[in-house]
């Protein structure tokens, strides 16, 4: 798992076959310098969605079979062509980074749900295309996997993405559960903040195990990277539950001591 971006994610990992090893930085980078123009720095909302567009325009490039300008897209379209990898995984996720510049509430979770097909989803089905094994049955399960993790990001970052004005937690089961925006502002962790995460994380940690098969029947390296990304996310959510919902005071992480115990489960 990366540290920072994509923190949930296997990329390139020590786990990684060392053949994919380079393909997956590259795809790598395209992602995180993508997220970075829609979310780092001072740019405004106008900069962040043209520099996004150029992106697009570099993906033009590859699918015109046109020479791109930047070495990023040069690298993309020598992976792209050499592994023979879709590009609409690619367009989703500059889709879901735009998308982040101009939405920053989710009316309900199937809304949410949607922004994780774009943002998240991707990234997996992108693996399984370099691993040759992207039928209809193991896209499903990485699906299932890919959006989980991203759902335990938000949840682990709640307060971090209260301070850039987004809050993921879908509105309807906020007003369901009696929480408001007032409970992130004030960090307060009451029976009705409790609740609504407690349903939340049972979702994500439904959804991981729900993906899990895929984990087990990737062969090798490939599989024990999955199984251990699973783990991972698996051990976020416990910590979630250990802590009461106190993202605020005490945001779960991993670290380098989880990692033995991480694979020991994956074996």
């Amino acid at each position: 798992m990366s540290v920072g971006h994509y923190e949930n994610f296997p990329v390139a990992s020590v786990l990684m076959p060392p053949a994919l090893r380079a393909p997956v930085s590259v795809i790598y980078r395209f992602a995180r310098t993508a997220d970075d123009i829609a979310d780092e720095g001072e740019a405004t909302p106008e900069q962040r969605l043209a520099g996004l567009s150029e992106y697009r325009s570099g993906l033009d490039a590859i699918a015109s079979n046109r020479a791109p300008e930047s070495g990023l897209f040069r690298d993309l379209a020598e992976v792209v062509r050499e592994r023979a990898l879709p590009l609409q995984p690619f367009y989703d996720l500059l889709d879901a980074f735009s998308q982040d510049v101009v939405k920053t509430r989710y009316a309900d979770f199937p809304e949410l749900l949607d922004y994780c097909r774009r943002s998240a989803n991707p990234v997996g089905r992108l693996m399984l295309h370099l691993f040759g094994m992207a039928d209809e049955r193991n896209l499903a399960w990485s699906d299932s996997i890919c959006s989980a993790l991203q759902l335990v990001n938000f949840w682990q970052d709640v307060a971090i993405d209260w301070h850039k004005h987004r809050v993921y937690l879908p509105q309807d089961e906020m007003r369901r559960f009696g929480v408001s925006e007032t409970h992130i502002a004030e960090r307060n962790c009451d029976p009705a903040w409790r609740a609504l995460l407690a349903l939340q994380v049972s979702r994500a940690r439904a959804m991981l195990d729900s993906g899990a098969p895929l984990g087990r029947l990737l062969p090798g390296r490939v599989g024990l990277e999955i199984r251990a990304t699973v783990q991972g996310g698996l051990r976020i959510l416990a910590r979630l539950d250990a802590i009461d919902y106190d993202m605020f005071r005490n945001r779960p992480v991993l670290r380098w001591h989880d990692w033995p115990m991480l694979l020991l489960r994956s074996l």
